[in-house]
């Protein structure tokens, strides 16, 4: 399974929710910056950090590691 979180520089909300990923997924997760492209940041800019699972978003804003191993399954 393949978890990725969308994010970009200065989001306190990203580090928690990354800290809570690493603990889960160690290094196996991509860390897309939504500055990097104009359609993720319309996407995006009000709901980061995203953290999507197999292409199918998870959560906004707030991640446990409970939600995130279920997902994982």
């Amino acid at each position: 399974m393949r978890v990725v979180v969308y994010s970009r520089e200065g989001c306190h909300l990203c580090h928690d929710v990354l800290d809570v990923v690493r603990r889960v997924c160690g290094d196996e997760f991509s860390l897309i910056d939504i500055t990097t492209d104009p359609e993720l940041e319309d996407r995006y800019r009000t709901r980061i950090p995203v953290t999507a699972v197999d292409g199918v978003e998870l959560s906004d804003w707030f991640l446990s590691e409970e939600q995130l191993r279920a997902a994982l399954g």
